[in-house]
């Protein structure tokens, strides 16, 4: 688990024209909810925070969140940008407890795609089907990738969910919720190229332009 931090300071102002106004002097407004506490309105530095988002561990780590003088941990839960500017509107965190599951989306690493044999040498092409995996755990094993090998792939398999090598500690929430069993890569043989077609459609397309032609032809002349 990653030691990612977050800086925030405690938000007063409130409505749409508060937001604006932080927005307009470098300002994230946001909010940080759940645990024993109220939800608190926050702002956090609008430069800092877009760095972090652009990092995949940020979306998937436990953070430490400096707040008011204390330190909290949490979960980066929701983001919105705007439609075509890389500006930030807002930001929701949710506080997490050491003792109490999280339920949280991990990004999946792919190893040995262009080294598995049947790839190099047997034409076959990595399909991913998944990007991230929905994991269930305790923040204190929340891993920050899951790795997936797809060295001893063969054409035509696949890895599903119950395969992938979870931590010790970790589920997958999908499964446990009693979902089914999805595939999250595959090796698919490669499509060759085009052959020509026998039925011979490409002479009747000739002759067809050729009577376009004639017919342009005859129209001209008349």
């Amino acid at each position: 688990m990653s030691d990612m931090k977050i800086n925030a300071e405690v938000r007063s102002a409130q409505g749409t024209g508060a937001s604006r106004r932080l927005r307009r002097v470098g300002k994230v407004p946001g909010v940080v909810y759940g645990g024993q506490s109220e939800a608190e309105m926050i702002e956090l530095d609008h430069k800092e925070t877009l760095q972090q988002l652009k990092k995949e561990v940020f979306h998937s780590s436990i953070l430490d969140m400096s707040l008011g003088g204390k330190s909290e941990k949490v979960l980066l839960r929701d983001y919105q940008m705007h439609p075509w500017r890389m500006e930030i509107l807002h930001v929701d965190f949710q506080r997490v407890s050491a003792k109490e599951k999280i339920t949280m989306r991990v990004p999946l690493h792919f190893t040995n795609e262009e080294n598995a044999p049947s790839v190099k040498l047997g034409g076959g092409v990595v399909n991913r089907i998944e990007s991230e995996v929905e994991v269930s755990c305790l923040p204190g094993v929340l891993p920050e990738y899951i790795e997936v090998d797809c060295g001893a792939l063969e054409v035509g398999q696949s890895i599903h969910l119950s395969q992938l090598n979870l931590p010790d500690g970790v589920e997958s929430a999908h499964l446990a919720r009693g979902g089914e069993d999805l595939g999250v890569v595959a090796i698919q043989k490669a499509r060759g190229p085009v052959a020509d077609d026998p039925s011979g459609d490409s002479e009747g397309g000739e002759e067809a332009a050729s009577e376009e032609s004639e017919d342009k032809g005859e129209s001209s002349e008349a």
